[in-house]
């Protein structure tokens, strides 16, 4: 996803709520992040953009917190328990994401199957929209 700084976004988006897994001292989320606007955005495999500083899944512990809550690898977190995740440093993005207050993460994500999805059901037409007939027909 292609996004300018300072241009408004409209992006197709999932939430996952992710309860981290207390271990120890410890809570685990089960993923790590890579990216951020103080990385070179060149070395990031998920991102089609090569100008993108997004903040991106690039790996998922099997079984964990992240992967059952469906989190993917590739997903871009757009924001993480209201904080806008578009514009940030990944040490920043981390620092959120590891809160030790926060038992549960909540993430809006988007990930291309999302937006082909938004864009193949917007390409079918409904019984009001078939070819040559207008609204005023349907509603006689």
């Amino acid at each position: 996803m292609f996004h300018v700084p300072g241009v408004p976004l409209t992006a197709v988006v999932e939430q996952v709520e992710i309860k981290k897994l207390h271990c120890g001292d410890n809570m685990i989320l089960g993923f790590s992040i890579g990216g951020g606007i103080d990385q070179d955005p060149v070395q990031n495999p998920f991102s089609e953009d090569k100008n993108d500083k997004g903040i991106y899944v690039t790996r998922l512990t099997a079984e964990g917190p992240a992967e059952k809550a469906g989190l993917r690898m590739g997903d871009k977190i757009m924001q993480a328990n209201g904080w806008d995740m578009t514009m940030v440093k990944h040490d920043c993005a981390r620092k959120i994401l590891t809160k030790k207050k926060e038992d549960v993460v909540r993430l809006l994500v988007t990930r291309k199957s999302l937006e082909e999805a938004v864009k193949h059901s917007m390409g079918k037409c409904g019984p009001w929209q078939q070819k040559d007939t207008t609204y005023n027909d349907v509603m006689q």
